[in-house]
Order: structure tokens, then C-alpha cells, then sequence
């Protein structure tokens, strides 16, 4: 079996569609493995080892997905959000120490300006006139160099992210052939993915979710993935009619923009049927869910995934198989328990921390011997450790998880520990909240209290102790909030997920 990203093998099918875009060509399987050739030979020109990092700060698009996977399967990719701030740059650049950067040719950022001062060599990314999606050539000064890169090997790192760091500083978390392989193909049985899907992806692709989920999970089918610029939900349904896919995978806040605009596209949704649609990297409101099944009459597969797990942990699986509301579904890929606090698996109904192991789980985290320590935790029956998640969670009497928070966004009210997402999901029922996001706001006598950060529909009309009447008719008291802030928008992250930690400083309430 294919233990590269290599494209060959049990990846190549000719002439067949790989990477598109409206509008263009396709690159078809048997130019982008040339394409990954003579990417192969101009790294080694430019003096890059097999172990060397690569990093690329592209924009969305078709090129970015055939450049992430032509660098990765020779060295070792580092995508970048585009969008980061000259800080944000100095700090990943350096904590990377890439041998190269590649940037657009025409792409005008300060990351060129850090490279060149930390002596990291930029190369040039032009995408060909041909009209061929995602076919580029790198441009860079010419040198005589005699370094060959080696074949690369599935214990190989082809793909190296950083943490969000919400809590901490980022963690570099590298990612082996064979851990990337064994997501996508756990993924690709998840779904049934076949050569006959072609997947949309709006997701951003320095991110793992779109990285594998999308593109890495189809082309180890020989499908097509349609890769589109950063999301706009107004040319949404546009990309749909181009396209015509078979699925697409999101984050929840995205799902909700597509469902406020899909009233005024209901040709586009019919005449487009999807086979599903597959949601990610935030928990999936229960109501949500239901109205996006209910537009494109197809189901929704919810899915539980991290970067340090390469992506997928749990997926509720496609019908006929049972798909439980609230539920991240059953271990799909890794071996998936929930642990106590003493250190033993829990029974099922015991909330507890979830732990993974298995293929796609990285093997630490790159120069942090201390997060290192923390991150993993012993078996109990003197097993290989299992890396540690970080999210409560339970498992039900049929095996399916339920997660209950991030063990980090636990509100400690007076010795009282309160799950702000089973306070998302009451107040998520009232017809008048559109989006809930429950937080810790720092209190003089109980340490922690309960606040809660809320989005109205847009016809919606509800007033705070109208919501702390809802809420405290299906709540507990102390769970109710004792603060609503209603905003037009709640901060996101570059993927698009909701902030929870530190929303209380973002709305000016310490």
C-alpha cells in the first residue's frame, strides 16, 4: 500500500480530474505527479533536505492545494495563514526555522521582509498561463547546489502546524506521511468516498481540516476537490452551481451563514443535490444540523478531529447507520477512551478526559519537552501512552461520544463545575437566539460566574430577563448567566470557530 504522498500507485488515475476550479482546466493525477517531480528537483537546487521545513504563506485557492502536497511529499510543509501580522510572521518563522518560504510572485507581504532578515530563501510561486488549475512553476535564483533530497519515507514529517495557542504559546505539532495517510483513508472509509466524488472545499487551507478533510481525504480516492478562494458566503451557492459537488465539510459558523442564504437559492440546493454534508472543528448546534438537513435533504455527519490527531477522532457515520444529535459520534480511525482523573478508563455514562491513540496521532510536539510530558498520559495496563485531548467527554451505553467542553473552558463557580456548552445548547433552543457562546466571567467571591455572549436572529426579539427566564426554566440555578451580552458578532478564529477563552477580555468585561 501508498505510504507517501507521493502520487503514484494507489493514488494515480491518469488523466482523471485531481485539483479544479470554475472556469479553468483541471489538473488531472498524471501532470500533478510531474508537477511534484520537478517541484522535488527545484527544492533540491535550492539546497532543501528531505528533513528541511518549507514554508508557504499562499492564498486559497487551487495552486496552494497542489503546492502543499508537491513541497510535503519531499520535505516537510509549513502552511501559513496569509493573513498574519508582522509579529505573528517573526514568531512562526522563527519557531520553524524553514529553509525556504514560498510566496505568489506578485504577492506583496512583510513575510518577505522577516525571511530576508532571518536568512530564509524565498521562492516564487507563478501560476501558468495555461489556464490549468493549480499548475505553477517556482521561480528563485539559480546556484549551484549538490544536496539531494532522498525518497521520502512514510516516518517522514510532511506537514508541520502550530496550535491555536488560545491558552498558551503555540505548539509545533509535526505530521508524518504515514499519519497524514491514515487520516485521509480513515476519513475517505468514514464517508465512502469514492473517484466519483468531487468535494467542495471553503475551508482555508493552513488548517488541517481543509488540508485533509478536504483535499488530502479525495485525492486518496481519486476524486476531485474544487478549490475555492476564502469563503464568501454570496458566491456560495455560485460555486455550487460551477461545481456541482458531491459533499462539502465546514466549520459550524459557516453551516449558519450558508442556511441564511439559502432561501433566496433554492434552485441552486435542487438542482444541486449533495450526497452529505459534513461539519467539523466546533461543536454543531442541534437546531443547525436539523435546518441544514432539512434545506438540502441530505444528512449531516458531525465529526470530532484535532491537529495533533491529524485531523479525524470520532464521526457519526452515514445512513443507515444510526447518527445521534449532539453526538461527535463513534471512534473512526484511532482508538478513542475517556479517562478519569485517577488515571483508569471510565465506564460508560462517566464523564472524563478523552485519549487517543493510534495511527494518525503525531508523536509529540517539536521542542517542547514540557508540553510533551503533559500531553500524553500513561496506559493503564502498561500499553502504549495515549495522547491526552484536553475535551471532557462521554461515551453512551452504544459507544457514541458526547463531548462536554474543553477541560480549559470548565467554569469553576464556587467549587460548582458547570459545562458552558450544555449551557450553548439550551439557550440555542429559543427561536430568538441565533448563536450562544457561554463563558467564564471572573468573580470577587466564587472565583468564576457564568456569562453568556448571544447573537438574536435577525427578526428575533428577547431581552436578557426574558433569556434568564428560558434558561432557568431547563437549568439549575447556578447555571443560569448572571451576565448576557447581546452582539452583532462573536469574535472568531482564523478557521472561522467561535472564541470562548478570553471572550470576556474581547467584550470588555474585566
Amino acid at each position: 500500500m501508498q505510504d507517501t504522498l507521493i502520487l503514484q500507485d494507489t493514488f494515480s488515475v491518469g488523466d482523471s480530474p485531481a485539483i479544479s476550479v470554475p472556469g479553468q482546466r483541471s489538473l488531472n493525477y498524471s501532470d500533478f505527479r510531474e508537477l511534484q517531480i520537478r517541484t522535488h528537483r527545484d527544492l533540491e537546487r535550492c539546497g532543501v533536505a528531505a528533513t528541511d521545513r518549507v514554508a508557504i504563506v499562499l492564498p486559497n485557492g487551487p495552486a496552494m492545494a497542489s503546492c502543499f502536497l508537491s513541497v510535503a511529499s519531499s520535505t516537510a510543509s509549513a502552511p501559513l495563514n496569509p493573513a498574519y501580522r508582522e509579529a505573528e510572521f517573526e514568531f512562526y518563522l522563527s519557531d520553524l526555522d524553514p529553509k525556504a518560504l514560498i510566496v505568489r510572485a506578485e504577492q506583496k507581504s512583510v513575510v518577505r521582509d522577516i525571511a530576508t532578515r532571518l536568512g530564509i530563501r524565498v521562492l516564487e510561486l507563478v501560476e501558468e498561463s495555461d489556464g490549468i488549475a493549480g499548475q505553477f512553476t517556482l521561480n528563485y535564483s539559480s546556484s549551484r547546489n549538490d544536496t539531494r533530497i532522498r525518497a521520502a519515507t512514510s516516518g517522514d514529517t510532511a506537514l508541520v502546524l502550530h496550535t491555536s495557542g488560545t491558552t498558551s504559546r503555540p505548539k509545533m505539532v509535526p505530521l508524518s506521511h504515514a499519519n497524514l495517510l491514515a487520516s485521509a483513508r480513515h476519513i475517505a472509509a468514514t464517508l465512502e468516498l469514492n473517484s466519483d466524488d468531487r468535494c467542495l472545499n471553503v475551508m482555508p487551507l493552513f488548517h488541517i481540516h481543509g488540508l485533509v478533510a478536504a483535499v488530502l481525504s479525495t485525492i486518496c480516492v481519486g476524486g476531485e476537490v474544487f478549490c475555492m478562494p476564502d469563503f464568501n458566503v454570496s458566491r456560495f451557492f455560485t460555486w455550487i452551481d460551477a461545481a456541482k459537488p458531491t459533499w462539502y465539510t465546514a466549520v459550524p459558523t459557516m453551516h449558519q451563514m450558508i442556511l441564511d442564504r439559502s432561501g433566496r437559492n433554492l434552485e441552486s440546493i435542487t438542482q444541486n443535490q449533495l450526497r452529505f454534508i459534513r461539519s467539523s472543528s466546533a461543536s454543531l448546534p442541534i437546531p443547525v444540523m436539523h435546518a441544514l438537513e432539512k434545506c438540502f435533504g441530505c444528512p449531516v455527519i458531525e465529526s470530532y478531529g484535532m491537529t495533533e490527531a491529524c485531523h479525524q477522532m470520532t464521526s457519526n457515520p452515514l445512513p443507515p447507520a444510526l447518527r445521534k444529535d449532539g453526538s461527535v459520534g463513534l471512534p473512526a480511525g484511532p482508538e478513542v477512551r475517556v479517562m478519569t482523573e485517577a488515571g483508569s478508563f471510565a465506564a460508560s455514562g462517566v464523564t472524563g478526559e478523552v485519549v487517543i491513540r493510534g495511527p494518525n496521532v503525531t508523536e509529540g510536539y517539536a521542542k517542547n519537552p514540557d508540553a510533551n510530558d503533559a500531553g500524553f498520559a500513561d496506559d493503564p495496563g502498561n500499553g502504549a501512552p495515549w495522547f491526552r485531548t484536553g475535551d471532557l467527554g462521554t461515551f453512551d451505553a452504544d459507544g457514541y461520544l458526547q463531548i462536554n467542553g474543553r477541560i480549559k473552558e470548565i467554569i469553576n463557580r464556587g467549587g460548582e463545575k458547570i459545562s458552558p456548552k450544555e449551557i450553548d445548547d439550551v439557550l440555542m433552543d429559543h427561536p430568538a437566539v441565533k448563536q450562544a457562546v457561554t463563558f467564564a466571567l471572573p468573580h470577587p467571591k466564587l472565583g468564576e460566574d457564568v456569562a453568556v455572549a448571544i447573537v438574536r436572529e435577525d427578526s428575533g426579539m428577547i431581552n436578557e430577563p426574558e433569556l434568564r427566564k428560558f434558561a432557568r426554566e431547563r437549568l439549575i440555578d447556578f447555571k443560569v448567566p448572571k451576565t448576557v451580552c447581546f452582539v452583532e458578532e462573536i469574535p472568531k478564529g482564523s478557521t472561522g470557530k467561535l472564541q470562548r477563552i478570553g471572550l470576556a477580555e474581547k467584550l470588555g468585561l474585566v
